[in-house]
């Protein structure tokens, strides 16, 4: 099939004004103008989607999908009591519960542009709600646990639910990785357990450095983490010692940054050290700029990432906090948040294709993913988005990627592709009945108001 739009995006280059893309089977074969394209292949079926911006599948470098039908149960309180009251929640939650809430957020994934995950989960509901979807991604396998005497038990469930995973999982479009919770809820020893089970390659991801709590707690002993958070993870903990030094030296002291695919979520606080340290190690990041704003976790410093070198990619985070699984309004806070602390001395003005490609192609270089996936180039996997420019809000438009960010909204996408297949047309499903799993939410929320 050849696909026509009047903006096309490869994000690896720049823009093609009335460009199209040629796909086939799950691949994409050509990139470049519409009028040699239909000349080139002229057996193909054509597609042309008119005023609209052909882009790479959005990759959610952070989420959680099992936790979409938490979303607005707790809001408007920062991240320590929001934590302590969301894990409260959930342990209402019946298996089928997790199922339903995940199957919810794959859909909203979708529909969201979303064509690539990383998702963390202990039940496995986020991936068996992804393979279902049709999406693309790595789920991993969370691990935590403060009392010594239980890591081996820990260590071996989990690697009981990775290898069922593996079974179950189409191997082409997921990957399994594993995520020690944070620094707050695991022993060192399992730090070490999961850098020699991951020294092979196999993808980590951790919550690390995300809050103010978090780093009181960690170097001095002392936040809502060490009481009520802490507690409801293992209350039977031995008493915490402050280590006198940051979440990223901790960790880093356990040798765990040394796993060849390590990824850490949220990094709001650290400073010129823990960058150098996170550098030297090749650590990407994922950026989740509305969950930090939200829940007052800080403000990550993106310039001093990527001129360390750092590679980073865009994350949703959970429904729980942010509410939406929405990647523009992901890139457009982010933009604005970063610019809000800029200065033309000090840092630099980030730019709207700057956080287009956080959302593609750097996100899927912190995934590991971007020979396969990111950008759309001849030999890449066809994860493509149409996004309709025609409202009155992006007329006239001269930038596409301004559009993109600063204008456009999950309504305004009319086709979501993967691997060539198009599981989201027109505001509708091809494989799924959203209208069925939104109603067997509801009933979870129900339960949850009652």
């Amino acid at each position: 099939m050849l696909i026509k739009a009047h903006y096309v995006l490869p994000v690896s280059a720049p823009y093609i004004e009335n460009g199209a893309v040629v796909v086939r089977d799950d691949k994409i074969v050509a990139v470049g103008a519409a009028s040699k394209l239909e000349q080139d292949y002229p057996a193909e079926p054509v597609y042309d989607y008119g005023l609209a911006a052909l882009i790479p599948g959005f990759v959610d470098a952070h989420t959680h999908l099992e936790y979409t039908a938490l979303r607005g149960i707790v809001d408007d309180v920062p991240y320590a009591q929001w934590k302590s009251a969301v894990m409260s929640h959930e342990s209402t939650f019946t298996a089928r519960d997790w199922e339903d809430s995940a199957h919810l957020g794959a859909l909203e994934a979708l529909a969201s542009g979303i064509t690539t995950i990383a998702d963390i989960t202990q039940s496995g509901a986020s991936g068996r709600a992804a393979q279902a979807a049709g999406l693309r991604g790595i789920i991993y396998r969370e691990v935590e646990g403060m009392d010594r005497s239980q890591l081996d038990a820990v260590m071996d469930a989990a690697l009981s639910d990775i290898s069922d995973w593996e079974s179950a999982f189409d191997s082409e479009r997921l990957e399994v990785g594993i995520a020690p919770h944070s620094p707050y809820s695991c022993h060192p020893q399992l730090f070490g357990a999961v850098r020699d089970y991951a020294a092979d390659g196999r993808p980590v991801a951790m919550h690390l450095a995300g809050s103010r709590e978090e780093y009181q707690f960690v170097k001095y002993g002392s936040s809502m983490l060490g009481f009520d958070v802490r507690e409801q993870y293992d209350a039977q903990a031995p008493l915490w010692l402050p280590t006198g030094v940051s979440p990223v030296r901790y960790v880093d002291q356990w040798q765990i940054f040394s796993v060849p695919r390590f990824m850490a979520i949220h990094c709001t606080q650290v400073d010129e050290e823990d960058i150098a340290i996170l550098a030297r190690a090749q650590v990407s990041i994922a950026h989740c700029p509305r969950c930090n704003a939200k829940l007052g976790m800080g403000t990550a410093p993106v310039d001093e990432f990527l001129e360390a070198g750092l590679v980073i990619g865009l994350g949703t985070d959970s429904p729980a906090a942010t509410n939406t699984m929405g990647m523009f309004a992901e890139m457009s806070s982010g933009l604005l948040i970063q610019r809000s602390q800029s200065t033309q001395t000090r840092k630099r003005f980030f730019s709207a294709h700057q956080y287009l490609q956080f959302a593609t192609l750097d996100g899927a270089r912190a995934l590991g993913l971007d020979d396969r996936i990111g950008s759309l180039e001849p030999g890449k996997l066809a994860d493509l988005v149409v996004v309709d420019l025609t409202h009155s809000a992006q007329v006239p438009t001269r930038e596409p990627e301004s559009a993109l960010v600063h204008t456009s909204h999950r309504s305004d996408i009319v086709l979501v592709m993967v691997g060539g297949k198009a599981l989201f047309v027109n505001d509708d499903w091809t494989e799924q009945d959203g209208v069925a799993v939104k109603a067997q939410v509801e009933v979870i929320r129900d339960k949850l108001r009652a």
